[in-house]
């Protein structure tokens, strides 16, 4: 998430008073021709009419054709909108201020990113010690003017001696891995090539690392080509990479994730087998001997193989493993074995389920570090070995923490805190004395005093009782007229906590509102929640957000026609769902990066790697429901659709543009009124990644589409300055 800085006081008012002769009129807007082919898909005995799928050739001369007029039409649009150089400028300043990342303690070396404030990518630095001075040691601001060139991945070795770091065209999830000597700041001769969905597991000689890749795709194809048969490999310093080592593959299990990592010791290599996207796995260990000279061939031991539960070690004492497991716990405990008794019969309980969702663990100072949502708000608690509560961590207050960071062997646990009023301040308690202490706090540059968040429980269609939360300014009238937008995400057992946007403040100045509902499918209250929202239970997730969307109707906090949606990847195909099952329920809609063809999704990248989440659409059974929510196939002509703007990037290989491209013309062939259907793609970018100062022009964009649409006409008469 993104963080604020200074401010500078008074500056509304000088485009308060902008004339609004140029505001853009939908139904002049002429959108370019996108030609509809006779294209059938056949699925059984049912025939689905595909007009556009020669939009999934990317590179094709009409699809750039048709994305140069696109992106055109779109730039027309929003220059005409007159806040939109109001919401970029304050947007920019309020993103105008340092961030650090939390830091990770290598061989008595901390190591953290740092932005100053609009830097393109944040800079890697490195200290000795807890009070040592950063030096620079990556900037990766330097490999490309444009920031197309991304660093993704970094991962000190155990020692700190060396730093290997992923770097990426446009952001692509492609990645090349390279090594960087810490000491002299140079890069070795090492070069690792088509990585994909891999962590860098170093050995505790700080001699090489395990790593998983793909064969090289197609050329001219990396974006779009279906990506199968991950292996795990080791590469050893000094070598190229055809001599690295193939540890474990599964030709039987093509589309399946292999990942490897390292215990804190050395001792031990734990794999990892993943069915895509499902948050069940299978675990294997090898006893790699030595840490000083490790065998780095030695034999897999099965550990747990059933594909029945999750299964995630958070550390190990000697051979006790201390394991987070769902297994008979869909909240998640943790629970300790001897690596030559691994059998549930064998388990002794370290902390047993309880009511609220674990989140994550690990050890830090020899204690079991744990971290739970309670009511989708964190809370974070360290157990003794044998699980006796030895306390709680001192939170600043409500809201999220991420990137808890620690050892098994040090005190010092690093984490980040955040909420939707106060950027990621980063905190380093040590679990000896129990001292908590500020390792970094940014500035703010804005007032948070005049506004409140505050939780909401309401029903969904069918009585589930859906958490939301709703930030506003204080006193708020509840008249409504307030500009409102509605973000959710439902998906993936991915909890949506509280965390900071400049685009938040910049939402309130303007007088809106911005109300985020955690609806099933994601992990907020654990396994449950999230297969009530997954396979055939996704129209849950749909009815969930519907009926957010009524209850802030209802409650006069806003109306239709002052309702935004919003979301991305997975929520974009939620808020495509949304617009084509309930046309007249919004007031206009955002789309970023949506899985948008459900009939075709699994086709391209790492699309196969979803269908635990959503079902494979070549089987009947999951055909019948993805074909009735799928928004592609459910646009209908004659239908008056809310002013929707979608976007997606060129270099995106996790969800193929094609889905945005696809969805937009079939909206636009079929809008049935003046209100805008608009795309906006980027370049150099990707589905995870975009430059500062893409994101922020991005940002601005997609803000003044939305308060255009949904009432607001002119930047507030003053902007709140901070201290």
């Amino acid at each position: 998430m993104s963080r604020i800085a200074c401010s500078v006081a008074g500056f509304a008012l000088a485009f308060a008073g902008v004339a609004m002769a140029q505001a853009p009129v939908a139904g002049m807007l002429g959108y370019p021709p996108a030609e509809r082919a006779a294209t059938v898909d056949t699925y059984g005995t049912v025939k689905v009419p595909a007009p556009y799928q020669w939009m999934e050739t990317l590179d094709s001369p009409g699809v750039d054709r048709w994305v140069a007029a696109e992106n055109a039409l779109t730039a027309r649009y929003l220059a005409a909108i007159p806040l939109r150089a109001w919401i970029k400028q304050r947007l920019t300043t309020l993103w105008n201020y340092p961030k650090v990342g939390v830091p990770t303690l290598k061989g008595g070396k901390l190591f953290f990113g740092k932005n100053s404030g609009l830097q393109n990518q944040s800079v890697l630095y490195v200290q000795d010690g807890l009070h040592g001075k950063p030096r620079e040691l990556l900037d990766p601001n330097t490999l490309s003017r444009d920031g197309s060139i991304a660093l993704l991945d970094d991962q000190p070795s155990p020692d700190g001696r060396y730093l290997a770091y992923g770097l990426s065209q446009g952001g692509s999830d492609w990645e090349t891995l390279h090594v960087r000597d810490v000491a002299s700041g140079r890069d070795l001769a090492d070069e690792v090539h088509w990585v994909k969905f891999s962590g860098i597991a170093w050995t505790r000689d700080d001699k090489g690392f395990f790593y998983s890749r793909y064969p090289a795709p197609p050329k001219g194809q990396a974006i779009s080509d279906r990506v199968r048969d991950q292996a795990l490999y080791y590469h050893v310093l000094g070598t190229p990479q055809s001599a690295d080592r193939r540890i474990y593959a599964r030709p039987d299990l093509p589309e399946w994730i292999i990942g490897g990592s390292v215990s804190h010791d050395g001792r031990y290599l734990f794999v990892y087998l993943v069915n895509g996207t499902s948050t069940h796995n299978e675990l294997y260990v090898a006893d790699l001997g030595d840490p000083a000279h490790p065998d780095v061939g030695a034999p897999l031991k099965p550990l747990f193989t059933g594909n029945d539960a999750g299964y995630t070690p958070v550390g190990n004492l000697g051979d006790t493993v201390y394991l987070l497991t769902t297994r008979d716990a869909p909240r998640g405990r943790i629970v300790a074995f001897r690596l030559d008794q691994p059998a549930p019969a064998y388990w002794r309980s370290v902390v047993p389920q309880g009511r609220d969702v674990i989140q994550g663990a690990l050890l830090a100072g020899g204690d079991v570090v744990v971290e739970r949502l309670v009511d989708v708000k964190s809370e974070v608690s360290l157990y003794s070995p044998d699980g006796k509560l030895k306390g709680t961590l001192p939170l600043p207050g409500i809201g999220s923490v991420g990137g808890l960071s620690g050892q098994a062997d040090s005190p010092q646990l690093f984490y980040a805190f955040t909420s939707f009023l106060y950027p990621t301040s980063v905190y380093r308690y040590d679990v000896a004395t129990a001292g908590n202490h500020v390792f970094f706090k940014p500035p703010l540059s804005f007032d948070p005093s005049r506004f409140e968040t505050r939780q909401v429980f309401y029903r969904s269609k069918d009585g589930t009782r859906i958490p939301m939360f709703i930030t506003a300014r204080k006193g708020l009238k509840l008249d409504g007229r307030n500009p409102t937008l509605l973000y959710a995400y439902g998906g993936f057992d991915i909890s949506v906590t509280p965390g900071y946007s400049p685009l938040v403040p910049v939402w309130l100045e303007m007088g809106g509102v911005y109300a985020v509902a955690n609806l099933r499918g994601g992990g907020e209250y654990g396994e449950a929640w999230h297969h009530a929202g997954m396979l055939g239970n996704k129209q849950n997730v749909f009815d969930d957000f519907a009926w957010a969307a009524k209850y802030l109707i209802r409650e006069k906090i806003t109306a239709t026609p002052h309702l935004g949606i919003e979301g991305y990847s997975n929520g974009g195909l939620l808020v495509g769902a949304s617009i084509t099952e309930h046309p007249h329920l919004f007031g206009a809609a955002y789309a970023g990066a949506g899985v948008l063809d459900m009939l075709r999704y699994e086709k391209f990248s790492g699309g196969a790697l979803w269908e635990p989440e959503y079902g494979d659409p070549n089987n009947p059974q999951a055909f019948q429901w993805l074909i009735k929510y799928s928004p592609l196939q459910n646009v209908r002509a004659g239908t008056c659709y809310p002013p929707t703007i979608i976007s997606t990037a060129d270099h995106d290989d996790r969800v193929v543009p094609s889905h945005s491209y696809k969805f937009t013309a079939a909206m636009q062939h079929a809008q049935a009124c003046a209100h805008p259907i608009l795309i906006r793609v980027e370049t150099q970018t990707s589905h995870g990644y975009m430059p500062t100062d893409k994101r922020i022009q991005q940002s601005a964009d997609i803000a003044a589409f939305m308060a255009w649409n949904l009432g607001i006409k002119k930047a507030p008469a003053a902007a709140a300055s901070g201290h």
